[in-house]
């Protein structure tokens, strides 16, 4: 009943509306006048409520700036962040001065220059000076914003200082693992040629080439494994399962090579970069004040490392390592005072849509004063290096190291 009503009240409109249309036609032929042509009372009608539309606009424009904030940025928690958000202040100011001058010449103009009875309309092609104005002043204000973007951009992503503590963030579906440098600051270095169970971020040592090497030879898939299965006359294989098992076979034998070339040329002094690497899971520990030197990696897709309250965002790549740098100065603690918010915390999010399960690809980030932080990384020291949680073993297949949380420490063995 309700879907009849609605259909009718649609029908009489239309029949209305195209009544009332007659009824403009009609009553232009009694005033033997075009439908062209518009009377000079509709015209400053027009032209009054065009003031009153720019009223309305420009209120409507400051009523909500002042209820729901300048941007809705809330406050940065880093020393970088303070200079970014400066000059997007900048920005929004220079445009919404701009929205409010041409749109009051628009406006103005419309009711100052209303169709007046024989005033003919001024023929006005050109004009140097003003070609030059509105040429000159936008280009020296978009160099005012690019020298400055280019120099906060410089300021973030320049090499940071010596002192700086260097983390690693790893990205994958769907998780972030962050590696700390540890005690010598130096991060270990990796190949992805090393990936295995417990050297998930491919670290390398020379351990990890001697436990990659016997997984790509002896492991339940390895060269051996794949051998034996072709050459078994007792297990029948599909052709496409063959030919599978012959792809996989040609590309281990190619890589096995390459890992023994890494073992003859690899120092073992470098071993020690990565054997105090403190690997940690769940939630990341920053110190209030201290510069970090993010570096970044992805494994399988592209992701973007996003942190929201800190101004800094940067893609992690396949194959590539980016970074950049930033100074946090408000702790957690500070923040969930400024924010009256006792469960707020600051978060690691991907901002690359990334697959199905990319809206849970988050980290939490906690930031300490530096005793705290301290304090921390001292028992992370003690339980959570890489040669403590991760050492392989050469003379057995090697077993998924386990995932150590903050809430639960994992003794070294």
């Amino acid at each position: 009943m309700g879907k009849l009503i609605a259909i009718i009240v649609i029908v009489l409109g239309v029949v209305a509306l195209a009544q009332l249309i007659r009824v403009y036609e009609l009553s232009s032929k009694l005033r033997n006048s075009g439908e062209d042509e518009v009377s000079n009372r509709d015209n400053r009608l027009n032209g009054r409520l065009m003031l009153a539309f720019m009223a309305f606009f420009f209120l409507g424009f400051i009523y909500l700036m002042s209820e729901y904030g300048w941007t809705g940025r809330g406050v940065a928690a880093s020393v970088h962040g303070r200079d970014l958000d400066s000059l997007l202040n900048l920005n929004f100011i220079i445009i919404i001065l701009v929205f409010f001058l041409t749109n009051s010449l628009l406006f103005i103009f419309t009711y100052k220059y209303i169709r007046k009875p024989g005033v003919p309309a001024f023929y006005y092609p050109h004009n140097n000076k003003l070609e030059m104005l509105w040429t000159v002043v936008p280009a020296a204000v978009l160099a005012v914003i690019i020298i400055l973007g280019l120099k906060t951009w410089n300021n973030v992503t320049d090499s940071a200082k010596k002192e700086s503590i260097r983390i690693e963030l790893f990205s994958k579906q769907f998780d972030w693992t962050a590696r700390y440098s540890g005690e010598d600051n130096t991060l270990g270095s990796f190949d992805y040629k090393l990936t295995t169970a417990n050297n998930e971020l491919a670290l390398l040592t020379s351990n990890t080439i001697d436990s990659a090497i016997f997984e790509m030879e002896d492991g339940l898939s390895g060269i051996k494994a794949l051998e034996a299965k072709l050459n078994d006359s007792k297990i029948m294989l599909v052709p496409e399962e063959k030919e599978k098992m012959i792809v996989d076979l040609d590309r281990k034998e190619r890589l096995i090579r390459l890992l023994y070339q890494m073992k003859a040329r690899h120092n073992k002094k470098v071993d020690a970069f990565a054997w105090d690497d403190i690997i940690q899971k769940d939630t990341l520990y920053l110190c209030e004040n201290k510069e970090y030197e993010f570096n970044f990696r992805a494994k399988d897709v592209i992701h973007s490392a996003h942190f929201p309250h800190f101004r800094a965002q940067m893609n992690t790549v396949p194959g590539l390592t980016t970074r950049f740098k930033f100074t946090p100065d408000i702790t957690t603690k500070e923040m969930r005072e400024i924010k009256q918010n006792d469960k707020f915390n600051y978060v690691l999010l991907c901002n690359k849509i990334c697959g199905g399960a990319h809206y849970k690809m988050k980290m939490i980030i906690v930031v300490l004063p530096e005793g705290e932080y301290n304090t921390w990384m001292k028992g992370k020291m003690a339980t959570s290096t890489f040669k403590q949680k991760y050492f392989p073993v050469v003379s057995a297949p090697v077993a998924p190291a386990a995932t150590t949380t903050d809430s639960t420490a994992v003794a070294a063995k």
